[in-house]
């Protein structure tokens, strides 16, 4: 299928074929044509091929095949064009019959937006048209009114230009008249051309040299997809606000257009069908139906809309050829065709027809569960028959016992019967021959009907043999062989009625996965540290073991903290033990570092930046969770910097930057501070070099700006506080301990 549809490969065997004569490309062009039946431009690229060497008949034939099914300008011009050529030469006769192949290409494609060039080539046909006397003149120029009037009420892309060609023709004919019928229609020449202009947006999206393929489910189909539904809705809303006969050719014409491109599509032909017959012509739903089956005969969704279709109007037998077309042989039928036919017979030709379809269809072998299910219940629920759905159920039951969806539905039909002792037996006949693993959800339904129909010992009876029989399996571990609290509250809910809130069934919920899963927990880490496992005594154990035997799950317990600003044999950097919130073991334990530096860092941090790091959250992976800390971060209160003469070193050191990873380096070399005039600039290009060195990944070189602080941070703070004791010039201290620009002399 995939290979068959290979847009590319058609491609090149439409180029090849454009290479080759017409004798040796014919049969390359029927194999492109048999696969893209509504692929236009490949009809064009056959029929001029034909046309280039003058076989007319071949020609004709081609036309016959492929007008009606592609719908688009290019290859209805070539149509014309034909038409023009053998007519030439035939007088007033050939005029005649090109005329009618105008009026025969209009009806079809000229609604289209681009159709504008072939209203201006029959309107210059007709006007060339010759006139023997006055009458045949009249005749003529009312040709042309016409034709020219029903192209300026089109939406078309040269909609402006034929108006202005309109209004030239009326006035040179007469002007008295002319005023007249321009102003009739001027409103519906401006209708038209606002219309056009919304119409053109719709145009715009769709592709029109896309081929069609079956849905493949690729962006591109969806989107052509989306694109031609909203053009259909767009002309099914009649903004023109037009008659509803042109508005209905309109919409069928865009249908048409649609499935030359959605022609695998069975929606797109479901919908065209459905949207005739309820425009009231079902027998134009009837024929799309037909051109559905065809293009797609392996839809079975269609098939049954066509059906039904044919059923609602009271056509029985169209109707039953379909289902029988369903049916085929009867060997390779699915079991939901014949019941589907059982259906259709029950309601078309009564009870009996339908009973004895159904003693036929058991003897297929393809006849499952679902046939005996579905005869059993029409019998039992349209026919009032409840003995013959019972006999049904307890047929099927010696052929389906090892069905567990047959087993729940015939106690749902014994349960509709009131029929608890029967329902009993059933379920004990079902599960002494099922397998444990194909049991559970008749153990469930048996549970079920215990605590619907059964008193309290009963419902634990069940209950505790549903356990012992789902512990072989491995679906419940040994510790679920207990009474939990789960069971209190299954067997004392009712519908949608809970004894216990939600918080309490998640809370239960979880509780049974970790019971289920705890022994796989133990498991994993067991693997992950090299032991093996020894106790496989149990089936569900071993299960467990030889699945997790084969995947190897890392060792998190010594997963440590990713910095990627961390290089082997240096110190670990001072925004890493910051970021490990006051914990400076982990620090040494990630890089081999001391942890004297961040230590002494944190004596000196003020007490608004000890409390938000604080509240930063322990880092237990590689990052932290970002939107928590932003969080901390917007409801932190941090004092900002302040400078002038009081401004104390104590607040530069809470509102200085973080600290680099230079700055734990070690040097005693300090700054000059800078003096009046000279203040700004050089804390403009201080920030400016800070936010370099934040966009570097801990660089190592040194600059004059920026030197590493000494290891005796103490000693720094001190020297700063007799620094602004000192001071009596009124000039500000400038940086600050953790950035390394400090002010003053060391000496």
């Amino acid at each position: 299928m995939a290979d068959k549809y290979n847009v590319e490969a058609a491609e090149l065997l439409a180029i090849e074929a454009q290479r080759l004569p017409i004798s040796e490309a014919v049969p390359i062009y029927e194999q492109l044509l048999a696969t893209f039946p509504t692929a236009a431009k490949y009809w064009k690229q056959y029929v001029e091929a034909h046309m280039a060497v003058n076989n007319d008949d071949a020609t004709k034939q081609i036309f016959s095949r492929c007008l009606l099914i592609c719908l688009q300008i290019p290859l209805w011009r070539c149509y014309i064009r034909f038409i023009r050529k053998v007519n030439d030469k035939k007088g007033l006769e050939g005029q005649e019959e090109t005329r009618k192949a105008f009026d025969f290409m209009l009806s079809y494609v000229g609604a289209d937006i681009a159709s504008g060039p072939v209203w201006m080539e029959y309107i210059a046909f007709l006007k060339s048209m010759p006139a023997q006397n006055t009458q045949e003149e009249s005749q003529r120029m009312t040709a042309v009114r016409k034709a020219y009037q029903k192209a300026i009420v089109t939406p078309t892309h040269h909609v402006e230009q034929l108006w202005k060609d309109y209004e030239n023709f009326e006035n040179s004919v007469s002007r008295a008249l002319a005023k007249g019928l321009l102003s009739e229609y001027q409103p519906k020449y401006n209708s038209a051309r606002a219309v056009y202009r919304e119409r053109k947006k719709y145009v715009d999206e769709i592709d029109w040299n896309m081929l069609a393929v079956p849905p493949s489910g690729s962006y591109k189909e969806e989107l052509q997809w989306m694109a031609w539904k909203k053009f259909l809705a767009f002309e099914k809303g009649n903004p023109q606000r037009i008659d509803s006969a042109s508005a209905n050719k309109r919409i069928a014409f865009t249908y048409e257009q649609c499935l030359m491109y959605l022609y695998h599509f069975p929606d797109i032909w479901y919908d065209y069908a459905t949207w005739h017959a309820k425009s009231g012509s079902v027998d134009s739903a009837i024929k799309v139906f037909h051109r559905a089956l065809k293009a797609l005969p392996d839809s079975d969704m269609l098939k049954y809309a066509y059906a039904e279709l044919e059923e609602s109007r009271g056509a029985i037998q169209p109707a039953k050829k379909v289902y029988e077309s369903l049916l085929g042989d009867g060997v390779n039928a699915t079991a939901l065709s014949h019941i589907q036919y059982i259906r259709f017979l029950r309601r078309t030709e009564g009870v009996e027809a339908a009973r004895k379809y159904f003693l036929d269809a058991r003897k297929f072998p393809n006849c499952t569960y679902h046939v005996y299910v579905a005869y059993a219940m029409m019998a039992f629920c349209l026919d009032k028959d409840p003995k013959m759905a019972h006999n049904v159920f307890e047929v099927g039951l010696k052929r389906f016992m090892h069905e567990p969806g047959y087993i729940l539905e015939y106690a749902d039909f014994l349960s509709r019967l009131n029929d608890d002792r029967n329902i009993r037996a059933l379920f004990e006949r079902a599960l002494s021959s099922l397998p444990p693993e194909e049991s559970i959800e008749v153990w469930k339904r048996f549970t079920q009907f215990e605590q619907t129909y059964g008193d309290l010992a009963s419902m634990l009876k069940v209950e505790q043999r549903r356990k012992e029989a789902l512990s072989r399996t491995g679906e419940e571990s040994e510790s679920a062989l207990d009474s939990s609290l789960q069971d209190v509250v299954s067997r004392y809910s009712f519908m949608d009625l809970w004894p216990c809130s939600s918080m309490d069934l998640d809370h239960l919920a979880r509780q049974e996965w970790l019971s289920r899963n705890v022994n796989k927990k133990v498991e994993r880490s067991a693997l992950a540290n090299g032991a093996a496992f020894a106790d496989k005594g149990s089936s569900g154990m071993t299960d467990i073991s030889n699945m997790t035997s084969k995947i190897v799950y890392p060792d998190t317990s010594r997963m440590v903290v990713y910095d990627p600003r961390q290089k082997s044999g240096l110190p670990a950097p001072a925004t890493l033990a910051v970021s490990s919130a006051l914990t400076a073991s982990s620090v040494a334990s990630v890089s081999g570092g001391t942890t004297n530096a961040p230590n002494e860092l944190l004596k000196v941090a003020s007490p608004a930046l000890l409390a938000f790091m604080a509240n930063l959250p322990a880092v237990e992976g590689p990052s932290p969770d970002v939107d928590f800390v932003l969080s901390i971060c917007m409801q932190s209160k941090i004092p900002t910097v302040q400078t002038g003469k009081s401004a104390a070193p104590s607040r530069q050191l809470q509102a200085g930057p973080a600290p680099s990873t230079s700055d734990l380096s070690g040097s005693s070399k300090h700054h000059p501070v800078p003096s009046g005039s000279s203040f700004k600039n050089t804390r403009d290009r201080h920030s400016g070099k800070r936010r370099d060195l934040d966009r570097q990944d801990d660089d190592d070189i040194t600059t004059v700006q920026s030197q590493p602080l000494p290891r005796d941070v103490f000693r720094i703070r001190q020297l700063q506080k007799a620094r602004g004791a000192a001071s009596q010039t009124g000039s500000a201290s400038y940086g600050s301990a953790f950035s390394g620009e400090l002010s003053g002399s060391t000496n």
